[in-house]
């Protein structure tokens, strides 16, 4: 295979020096026996970091590593399938009659799912049945909820925090790696009195997960963790792997950073890559410490290599990012750099509020549209979901069709919980959650109904025939079907393929009566028909699909696909990865970049700088920055006038707008062509009238 690699070199043909250099790293040692220390990759925002990675993967399989020995962990499904594709297409290139059947990377995916898979492998190691269920954020809320009204802590004198705040502290301690007391202080100091109800409540909800068999998100990589912290157990799993690649590393959290030192403490195959200056995602634990840190953590043999040609934007664009970025106190240098030519400067406008915002915005995407830029070519990102309010009720007013992103997820639709929760009840009978939500479709059923049901089941061991002989005496005609179905579903023999139909069967009079607007819900429903024939068994496509769903056609917050075009709206946390023609980013004032929320803290105001680089570096030939002088205290309408000032945002220095043109809307020129023409209209000589008035 070597002599071959080294004849047909022309697969690496379309890297640059940097990457090329990324792709072949640790070649010497590969040729000799030896597997390459460990690697990082500075990618630069548009430098090619998937193709350079994709170049990578095939120069290991190419250089005679069996694909099943890689481990590829992504961020996403897709990224790790559009990974896999790359890399067959590129050693396809290389060697046409004897390439290695590389389609199917054995262990490529996402931290989560490649967690759920060992587990499932190593199940009784951990003190788990290789049945458990993988339940999504939304389950997993109404689990800790049913623990804290078990816990009365719902009727305290005091309110105590809702579930999603119980859950997202919880999930932030587990991915921290930190003490409870370190999470309230530090991201959650409103919560901080209910320390020691928040510990008891955490302990019921850990139990009740153990007595479902079921795993949250947390848990997933929780146990990977733990299954790590065995020296054995570590050997064995780390032993599968001689090579190791992470995606988006700037990403990962302390639990994963921890997982991947254990999986390969020296370092040797260990390749990550990542973009520090694309760190945005605190919020979830992920800590910019991970990437910052690799080059110590593998001392002395980590090796770095950057990539700074940039293929998405011009040179005007990736200067204004530059000397951004550039500014922040701590980072791996790089300086973007392209050749795809000087472009169009960055404008910074300055708008009197949100109104003229919304306008200023609307005119210029209806300019580009007639100068041939198409609508989807184009996006507005903003800070946080409601800062296009004003924006979204001037498109309406104006029938432009849009987009928007950062909203409904597919499995937080309510119907698509519904037919999955019968799936999940099928596959594990222990899933109370799934359960309750099943047994509350059949009309007359309610909670004490479906607990007294519940109740039953668990005394007999969840033994379905006796789920069977139970009388539901509150839904005598819709029980037979439901149980009928269940049955069939849980034997041991039965076949996975065609089940998500015969559920929807079910499903449907229930679908009709329970919500308005069936039809479009229907398609979700046959949408996910058509994804189940995607993978081989039950489980993993219950799993795969909690890991990593699909958007919901409900998550478009108007009819765009009426239209043959569409304007993109978008937060910037879900634009990350994207790429547009023209982009306008909203709001560039303090207050939002930082959020007034980070201000207590430096760590977080950079992590919302690199948030501005991330907006700025998703154009491709056209930025607005956009930035509003007054913001109206109610928003009911401007007829009064209590207002706040803003200012600019504070990444704004003199050496960042020295790359910018800097604007107003509208300019004095418009107001002038605005304006009546004085010769032609009278003149009324009010102060004459008023002064007679008293005279």
């Amino acid at each position: 295979m070597a002599a071959v690699l080294e004849e047909k070199r022309h697969w690496l043909d379309d890297l640059n020096a940097a990457q090329r250099a990324a792709a072949t790293y640790g070649e010497l040692a590969e040729q000799g026996g030896c597997t390459a220390g460990p690697l990082l990759i500075i990618a630069g925002a548009g430098t090619g970091k998937t193709n350079t990675l994709a170049h990578r993967v095939a120069h290991l399989i190419l250089s005679g590593v069996a694909p099943e020995r890689i481990l590829l962990l992504t961020f996403s499904r897709r990224a790790a399938q559009e990974m896999i594709r790359r890399a067959h297409r590129i050693v396809g290139k290389a060697i046409t009659a004897d390439a290695p059947a590389v389609s199917r990377l054995a262990w490529a995916g996402t931290f989560h799912s490649i967690a759920n898979r060992l587990l499932r492998r190593y199940a009784a190691h951990v003190g788990l049945e290789p049945a458990f269920s993988v339940i999504d954020r939304g389950d997993s809320a109404d689990l800790m909820d049913l623990a804290r009204q078990a816990l009365a802590l719902s009727g305290k004198e005091r309110r105590f925090p809702r579930k999603d705040t119980c859950l997202a502290i919880y999930s932030h301690c587990v991915n921290t790696r930190g003490a409870l007391e370190r999470t309230l202080a530090e991201v959650f100091p409103w919560c901080a009195q209910w320390h020691d109800e928040l510990k008891r409540l955490y302990a019921r909800y850990v139990e009740m997960k153990l007595a479902q068999q079921v795993l949250d998100f947390d848990d997933l990589l929780l146990y990977w963790h733990a299954l790590m912290n065995d020296p054995a157990l570590a050997a064995d799993v780390g032993s599968q792997f001689e090579h190791v690649l992470v995606d988006e590393y700037q990403d990962t959290n302390t639990l994963q950073a921890e997982i991947l030192l254990s999986l390969k403490p020296t370092g040797a195959g260990v390749c990550v890559v990542g973009d520090d200056a694309q760190s945005i995602y605190s919020f979830r634990a992920a800590t910019v410490e991970n990437i910052l840190e690799f080059p110590q953590r593998f001392e002395p043999s980590a090796h770095v290599v950057t990539l700074e040609r940039n293929y998405r934007s011009t040179q005007a664009i990736l200067d204004a990012a530059n000397a951004l970025i550039g500014e922040a106190p701590r980072q791996y240098q790089k300086r973007l750099q392209t050749s795809l030519g000087a472009g169009i400067v960055p404008n910074l406008v300055t708008v009197l509020d949100e109104q003229a915002q919304a306008e200023y915005v609307v005119e210029r995407t209806l300019r580009a549209r007639e100068q041939g830029v198409l609508l989807r070519k184009q996006a507005v990102l903003f800070r946080s979901s409601h800062h296009s309010d004003s924006l979204e009720l001037e498109l309406v007013r104006r029938n432009i069709p849009y987009v928007k992103y950062g909203g409904l997820k597919f499995l937080e639709a309510a119907h698509v919980k519904d037919l999955l929760a019968v799936l999940r009840w099928a596959d594990n009978p222990r899933n109370r959650i799934a359960a309750f939500r099943v047994l509350q479709l059949l009309p007359g059923v309610g909670p004490a109904a479906a607990d007294k049901c519940l109740a039953a089941f668990e005394a007999s061991s969840h033994d379905w025939q006796a789920l069977a002989a139970y009388r539901m005496s509150a839904a005598a005609d819709d029980w037979p079907p439901l149980v009928h179905l269940l049955l069939e579903l849980a034997a041991p023999d039965a076949p996975w393929q065609g089940q998500v139909g015969r559920v929807a069967a079910w499903y449907e009079p229930h679908l009709m009566r329970l919500y308005d607007n069936a039809m479009p819900r229907a398609g979700d429903i046959e949408q996910l028909d058509r994804v189940s024939t995607q993978f081989a068994t039950r489980e993993q496509f219950l799993s795969e699909l909690t890991l990593d769903p699909p958007r919901v056609t409900g998550d478009l917050a108007g009819p765009p696909l009426l239209d043959e075009d569409y304007l993109i709206l978008s937060t910037i946390h879900s634009a990350k990865g994207q790429e547009w023609d023209r982009v306008s980013i909203l709001h560039v004032t303090d207050g939002t970049f930082p959020s007034e929320f980070t201000t207590g803290r430096a760590d977080l105001i950079e992590e919302e700088r690199r948030l501005l680089y991330v907006a700025m570096t998703r154009a491709k030939r056209e930025l607005d920055l956009i930035a509003p002088l007054k913001y109206y205290v109610s928003h009911q309408a401007r007829q009064g006038d209590t207002h706040v000032y803003g200012t600019r945002s504070r990444f704004l220095t003199s050496k960042v707008t020295a790359t910018m043109q800097l604007t107003t809307w509208p300019s004095q020129a418009q107001h002038a062509a605005d304006a009546p023409a004085a010769s032609v209209l009278p003149r009324v000589d009010v102060a004459a009238r008023l002064r007679k008035l008293w005279a």
